[in-house]
Formats: C-alpha cells, structure tokens, sequence
C-alpha cells in the first residue's frame, strides 16, 4: 500500500512493496526490507500533518470556525439602573436581617428577588433551547400535566377522602407493620441471591478469561516451538552441508548435530517430533549412506541421489535412544527412515506409518493400535527366513536374517492396512501377548519366539 498526501507542497512518499508491509510470522524482524516502528511512527506524523495542511482541512476548519462564530451568545443585558437597585435590594434585606425589622427584610427580598428573575430569565431561556429541544419540552410538560392531574383527580373526585376512610377502617397497621418486616425479610433474602448471581457470573467470566489466556499461551507455545523447529532445520543445514550444497559431514560435525537433534526432541512435543523425523529422513541425514573409504564423504549413486549401504554405511544422524518412550500418538512418520532405532514402549497409537522403515527397529512394549501400516517395512528378504535383529550376529539383507523389528509385546490392536507378509511376521516373533492383538489371528503361524 502507499500513503497518498493531500498537499500539493509535500512530495508523495515512495511506494512500498507489499511484502515489506507484511512480515513474516516466523522472522527476527532483522531484514531490511522490514519496517521499524521509528520508521513507521515517521511515516504517520508526516501523514497527518499533510492532512493538516491540506485545502480540504483548512477549508472544514474556517468554516467550523464560521459556525462556531455565528452562534449567539447568551442574551443576558443588564442596565446600570437595575443592577444598582438589585445591589440596593440586597443591602435593604441585609440590614432588615440585621435590625429584625419585618417590613424592611421583606421589603428588600421582593425587590431583590424581582430584579434577580428579571436578570436571569433571558439565560435560563437561552439554557433551555441550546440544552432542551422542543419535543424534551413538551414531554417535560406532559409528565408534570400528568401528575397535577392526578394529584386534582384524587383530590376533588373525593376518591381520596374514600380511599383514606377505608384505611383508617379496614387496614390493620400492626398486622401492615409485621407485613413490612416480612417484606423486608424477602428483600434481604433478594440481595443475598443477588450477591450469589453477582459472583457466580463473576467466577463465569473468569473462568472464560482463563480459558481464552490459556488458548493464547497453546498458540504462543505453538509458534514459539516451530521458530525453534526452523532454526534446527537451518542450523544442521548449515553444519552439514557446505558452501555449494553438498554433504560435507565430519565425525565432529555429526557429533553436534546428534547433540542438537536430541537436546531438541526434549523441548519439543510429539507433532514437532514428528516434524523433525520427516525432515531429517527427507533429507537422507537418517540413513546409512556409501562412504568413501579414504575421505568418509558420502558417495553419489549416479541418478541424482546418495548411495545407501545398510550394511556398512554411515548415518549423519543415528537416532539410538533418543525416541525410547516418546509420544508420537497421532502424528504423520509417512516415508520416514526409522530403521534400527530405539522406540522401546514408544507411543505409535493412530500414527501414519504408511511406506516407513521399521527394519531393526526395536518396538519392545510399543503401542501401535490403531495405527496404519500400510506398506511399512519390518524387514528385509523373504518372509519366511527373516527374524529380528541380533546383539551378535550381523544382518543378512539378501536373505533378512536378522533384519526385522523387534515386535515382542507390541500392541498392534485394530491396525490398518497390514501386509499378510507383516502379519506373518508379528505372530511369529511378537510372542503370545503380541499374537493376542494382531487383527485377523494368528492361527496357523507358528510361535517362532518361543514365549
């Protein structure tokens, strides 16, 4: 938006760039291109003075100044002769008050009160018409009609010497007395239920005050946590990249980017979690990668990508413990590398683990219920030779020995999408409290696990 001015003395500001006026939600507010509040508070000050100074201002001004010149002062003209005879009156009732003479003092009010009406009577006329209007006037006069009337009516249609007769005769005013203390009794009671109505609506509006802060303080936590989650996703950038873009990861460099990934998985909650596992997997920093032997840089796979080595590749990031009992229920881990992670009594309910590596990982007591295992990956090779991950033996991805989850004790109740092939798997080594839970049974799968 621009800022137009209406004087022709003044040059129009410069137009600003939309985006200048709209700052990003997640920015410092160090750029350049953002206005400060001096700048802004500038800007404002020499808008309204151009308005001052404008034609159109001067114009409305000297005609309020017209208007307001026109208006008639208030028409109180006093001749010298009547203020001196008022002086005169007022002097006359003091001294009568003084002597205690009744004529002099009465004769001294009159005058004083004659001459005082006489004088004021043109002011209070104008009060009125600059104060009143016609119609206040006139139902000011009604209400007053009204009264005397009914004052006259009561009076002189003899309904009140009927009225008065009846009560001296009929009303009995002990009987009227105790009556009164009763109905004072009820308005005491009515001011406590008043007093409770007041302080209940008083709790009602405190509570949705609360209420309303504490929605406030959710969404502050809210931005503050995805200002910090950016300033992860820049910072490791920024460590393990180099000047053209490429990986350029060292043994330290991936020793402080596993010190920031896990002291961030502290602070944040399980969405923001689920955040930074997507980011981190989408950019490769989650999976084994080729290295070169001699320099330890990773190796491109000749189509645009990296070569992964599952078998002797190196992680930028290797999550260990870091998601040992996290909560993750009901977040989105689609396509996300979590193979030979630790997510022991991890809360997977209701997650999107749709295309996810689960291979090597360790789900011991997690709880999957609900959750969608749609293409998910457990383990590598052919179902019937795979089994879990070994403390000793090393992984066979041709064949899948040693490859799979660790599925005893999970909870894999109402899961959707899951491959016959995993269903398999899960009856075979998850044990008879993982058996239990696997929807369609495990009947026909032999316990592989052996408890």
């Amino acid at each position: 938006m621009t800022t137009e001015s209406n004087s022709p003395n003044l040059p129009p500001p410069e137009p600003k760039p939309e985006l200048d006026l709209q700052p990003d939600d997640f920015d410092d507010g160090a750029g350049e291109n953002h206005l400060s509040s001096e700048i802004l508070v500038s800007q404002q000050a020499l808008s309204a003075i151009s308005s001052l100074q404008s034609p159109q201002h001067k114009a409305d001004l000297q005609q309020t100044r017209s208007i307001f010149g026109q208006r008639s002062k208030p028409p109180v003209i006093v001749k010298p002769r009547a203020l001196l005879i008022t002086v005169v009156g007022m002097a006359i009732t003091v001294i009568g008050i003084v002597l205690n003479s009744w004529i002099i003092g009465i004769l001294g009010t009159i005058v004083t009160l004659l001459l005082s009406i006489a004088i004021l009577l043109p002011w209070l006329l104008y009060v009125l018409d600059e104060w009143f209007t016609s119609q206040d006037k006139t139902l000011f006069i009604a209400f007053v009609g009204l009264i005397v009337a009914l004052i006259g009516f009561l009076r002189f249609s003899g309904v009140g010497d009927r009225v008065i007769k009846w009560s001296a005769q009929k009303v009995n005013w002990e009987a009227s007395g105790t009556l009164a203390e009763w109905f004072g009794a009820l308005g005491q009671i009515a001011i406590a239920i008043i007093a409770v109505y007041v302080a209940w609506r008083q709790y009602v509006i405190s509570k949705d005050l609360t209420i309303q802060q504490n929605l406030l303080t959710v969404q502050q936590n809210i931005i503050t946590q995805q200002q910090t989650i950016d300033s992860y996703f820049q910072g490791v950038s920024d460590l393990v990249l180099d000047e053209e873009g490429l990986l350029e990861d060292w043994p330290q460099e991936r020793a402080i980017a596993e010190g920031r990934t896990a002291a961030i998985f502290s602070s944040v909650d399980g969405s923001g979690k689920a955040k930074i596992l997507r980011f981190l997997s989408r950019s490769k920093l989650l999976t084994p990668l080729k290295r070169d032997r001699r320099l330890g840089r990773a190796i491109l796979d000749g189509v645009g990508g990296y070569a992964e080595d599952r078998l002797e590749g190196v992680r930028v990031i290797d999550l260990g413990v870091m998601l040992a009992g996290s909560d993750l229920a009901n977040t989105d881990l689609r396509w996300t590398d979590l193979s030979e992670a630790n997510l022991v009594r991890a809360n997977l309910r209701g997650c999107d683990l749709v295309k996810a590596n689960l291979s090597r990982t360790i789900l011991y007591d997690a709880d999957l219920s609900g959750a969608d295992l749609n293409g998910t990956r457990l383990f590598y090779g052919s179902v019937e030779k795979a089994s879990p991950r070994s403390r000793t033996e090393p992984p066979k991805y041709k064949t899948g020995e040693h490859t799979g989850a660790v599925v005893e004790g999970a909870d894999f109740s109402d899961v959707q999408r899951m491959s016959e092939a995993n269903r398999y798997y899960c009856c075979a080594w998850g044990g008879e409290k993982t058996r239990g839970t696997i929807p369609g049974g495990c009947e026909g799968i032999p316990n592989l696990l052996g408890r």
